[in-house]
This record gives structure tokens, C-alpha cells and sequence, in this order.
């Protein structure tokens, strides 16, 4: 059985590794074949340096085509305005959230103290799962570490070596891992085409299968057509998986979800997975779904059950900001309606900026080394927008990506759309009004 089906303790050792026991030391692995030096120290020091030297001229490469990443420590403070975080509803910062976190460590503790099977698993995190799966319609919920962890469990334990997972060709690097690590055959569709995904589940007959696709699209913010996807995997006995990141909190009745606008919460052939790091301002995942998955998930999901469970204080934060919700619904409605504005004074600029469904505001740029200096540009004049470019976008194409949260005002959107407009590459400018997502060429 390998690894990744439904034991999860199937961790048999690599082939040319002894599994640890007889007369050998309890805290090492012995590698078949090989001298007994244990430190190795006698090896060449140049040898030893060239074991990662290869990673000098994969830096080059980056460098050469402008697709450098650098980390950016950012101010506990700054009069920065951001339109680059994911912080939908602008809550991370409202008092009565950071208050409820603090007030989670200072009784729980800094950290979960383990895995949610053994330590990790306070009464904040079974309040959080089923005050999320009641908001959102579903009957049952699981907290995990990370958005990535949840879909990484899903995907690996509701599949199997023989299965199938037909995936959307935009989705989420977490999906892409998930269907890598779930050993099924993995079928990548054209983006958001259900008639794709009903001719590939046609072919393959009588495999387990699941469908998967985010809900709303990271890159260019467009909507999955979530109706479709269900109605193919319903003609296909299929389980349908929709990863709501950044769907949650933003559409849906109050911000329920996309699955919740789709009507399809709650349905025993759907599994919803989300982050609490989004609308929520916290951190951590969950999958929402029928009782019965979830409770396969806890036995089977190796990211559930070997990972440390969420620290109190995300899980505090996360249920305030819940509740936040439930008791303010326009937050959600005013995402939508700033992210609108946002496209509408950048088109009617000239700019090519995407029609947004939720949050996310594309704006298309003419490559990648003008990507990153338009969005330095708008950093120097006090704007933090996001630059998205290769390998991270699906269809090749750079762009700025601009947050809409709720908590922005009139003039702080003006702000933004005219540095935005101010900086922009000559060659970026009346390159065509509004785009649609459906218009991109994925690959």
C-alpha cells in the first residue's frame, strides 16, 4: 500500500534504507551499503561544497530572466497603503480580534503543544470548526495548520492509487501538490470548462474520482462556474472539491463562500476547503464537508495527523473574526463593490485590468521586469500592490494584483487607482479595456 493511501501509517522506509531496531541506535537511519563514518568530515572540502553548488546557477538563471524573489520584513506600523495583502475584510488589525488572540495565548498558551490528536486540540478549535461549518452550510468542519495543509489532506486522502483527480488548469500550487502526492492519475483541464471535465470523466469510467478546482482563482480573480463542475460530477458519480481561499467571506450571503452562493453547501458529494488567513485575518485552514469525510479525514490525513496543531491564538483570532462576520454582513458586499471601483477608474484609465468576481483586481503588465518596477514604483510613492509573474501565473503573463478590502475608503481607492496610473509602464497604458479571465490562454 503506498504511503499516501488510507493508512496513514504506511511509512515504509525508502528501498536501500534500514528501518531503525536490532543493534543499531534508536535515533539513526542507516544507509545500506555505505562506510561507517558517521560525520563524514573526511570527505574533500570542495566536494563537499559542489552537493549544492548547482543552486548558484539556478540563481543566475532567475536573475537573467528577472524572476528573482526577495523576502521584505514589513513595519509593525506604516502609512504604506496596502492593496497587496489578503486581507479581504481588513480585520487583522481590528482591536477586538487581536485582543481575542492575545487573550487565547495568555490561557492556551503560545503554541498547540502538539498534534491535534494528541495535545494539539483546545476547546477554541472545536468551537472554530462548528461555528465555521454552521456559518457556512455545511455539516461538519476540520481546522488544519494552513489553507495548503487542508487541500494537501483532502486530495490525498480522498483519492486513491488507482483513482482519479481531473483538475482545473489555473488552481492553487497547493492543488497541483495535492494531486502529485495523492499517487491517482491526475488530469489537468482548460480552465473553467465543465464540458472538459465531463469528457475526461466520460473516458475514464468506474474510478473513484474527484474534480477540484479553487472557487475563486488567486491570479485573475474570476469565479469558477462551480454549478457546471457539480452537474459533471454528478453525471459521473464524482466528488466535487472546491478550494473557497478566496471565496470565503467575500461572496455568498454575508460572505458564506462561493459554495454557499452556488448552492451547493452542505451536499454529501461536496467538500469545501478554506483559510483563515484571508477574510478572517488569522491564520490556518479548514475543510468543510459531509460528517463522514471529515471523520475519515482525522484517521487518514497525514497532514492532520502528523502536524501541529493550530496555536490557540490563531484559532481565537479566526473565531472573533467569524463572528465579526455573522454580525456584520456588509463587510462582504463592500469587498466586492471597492474591488468593482477599483477596476472600473482603471479601465476607464486605459489600463488592461480584469472584471473582477471577488476581491482580486488583475492588472495586466507588459512583463516581468516592468511588473516589478511598476509595483517599486508604487511602493516609493507609498502604494503595496502585488506583483505576480512566471513560473506563478498559469498562463505566463505578469501583472500587478490589487487587494480590494472592505475597510477602504473613497479617497484611499482614488489614491490608489492614481499612483497606479501615475507609474505605469508607457507601454501598459491604452493597452485595451476591461479583460475577462476567460480571455487568458492557460497552459
Amino acid at each position: 500500500m503506498p504511503p499516501y493511501a488510507e493508512d496513514p501509517q504506511d511509512v515504509s522506509a525508502p528501498k536501500g534504507v534500514a528501518e531503525r531496531g536490532g543493534d543499531a541506535d534508536p535515533g539513526e537511519t542507516t544507509v545500506l551499503g555505505e562506510a561507517a563514518d558517521p560525520s563524514g568530515r573526511g570527505a574533500d572540502p570542495e566536494a563537499r561544497r559542489e552537493a549544492f553548488g548547482w543552486t548558484e546557477d539556478a540563481a543566475l538563471r532567475r536573475a537573467e530572466a528577472g524572476l528573482v524573489r526577495t523576502l521584505r520584513p514589513r513595519a509593525a506600523t506604516s502609512d504604506l497603503l496596502d492593496l497587496a495583502s489578503n486581507d479581504y475584510l481588513g480585520l487583522t488589525h481590528r482591536a477586538e480580534i487581536t485582543e481575542a488572540a492575545a487573550e487565547a495565548a495568555r490561557r492556551w498558551g503560545a503554541g498547540s503543544t502538539g498534534s491535534r490528536l494528541v495535545t494539539g486540540t483546545t476547546r477554541l478549535h472545536t468551537r472554530l470548526e462548528h461555528e465555521l461549518a454552521e456559518f457556512c452550510g455545511f455539516e461538519a468542519a476540520l481546522v488544519f495548520s494552513s489553507g495548503y495543509t487542508a487541500n494537501l489532506a483532502v486530495l490525498t486522502a480522498l483519492s486513491a492509487r488507482d483513482g482519479l483527480i481531473v483538475s482545473d488548469a489555473g488552481n492553487h500550487a497547493s492543488i497541483v501538490d495535492g494531486c502529485r502526492l495523492s499517487r491517482a492519475e491526475t488530469a489537468v483541464v482548460p480552465h473553467a470548462e465543465p464540458a472538459a471535465v465531463a469528457k475526461t470523466l466520460a473516458a475514464r469510467p468506474g474510478r473513484r474520482a474527484l474534480v477540484v478546482s479553487d472557487s475563486v482563482f488567486s491570479v485573475d480573480g474570476d469565479k469558477a462556474p462551480l454549478a457546471g463542475l457539480a452537474a459533471a460530477c454528478r453525471e459521473h458519480a464524482a466528488g466535487l472539491v472546491v478550494d473557497d481561499a478566496h471565496g470565503f467571506g467575500v461572496l455568498g450571503d454575508g460572505g458564506r463562500g462561493a459554495v454557499h452562493e452556488a448552492g451547493l453547501a452542505g451536499d454529501p458529494d461536496v467538500v469545501a476547503t478554506l483559510t483563515l488567513s484571508k477574510s478572517l485575518g488569522s491564520q490556518g485552514g479548514a475543510v468543510l464537508g459531509p460528517a463522514r469525510v471529515i471523520e475519515h479525514l482525522v484517521n487518514a490525513a497525514r497532514t492532520f495527523i502528523f502536524d501541529t496543531g493550530l496555536a490557540p491564538a490563531a484559532a481565537g483570532g479566526a473565531l472573533a473574526s467569524l463572528r465579526l462576520i455573522a454580525a456584520e454582513p456588509a463587510l462582504a458586499a463592500r469587498a466586492r463593490t471597492v474591488a468593482s471601483t477599483l477596476h472600473r477608474l482603471l479601465t476607464d484609465a486605459g489600463l488592461a485590468a480584469v472584471r473582477p468576481d471577488a476581491a482580486v483586481v488583475s492588472v495586466r503588465a507588459p512583463g516581468p521586469s516592468e511588473a516589478l518596477r511598476w509595483a517599486a514604483d508604487c511602493r516609493e510613492l507609498g502604494l503595496g500592490v502585488g506583483c505576480f509573474r512566471p513560473p506563478s501565473v498559469p498562463d505566463g503573463v505578469s501583472r500587478l494584483r490589487l487587494t480590494a478590502r472592505a475597510d477602504l475608503t473613497d479617497a484611499e481607492i482614488e489614491r490608489a487607482v492614481a499612483t497606479i496610473v501615475r507609474t505605469a509602464p508607457a507601454c501598459a497604458v491604452g493597452t485595451g479595456a476591461s479583460t475577462t479571465a476567460a480571455a487568458r490562454t492557460t497552459v
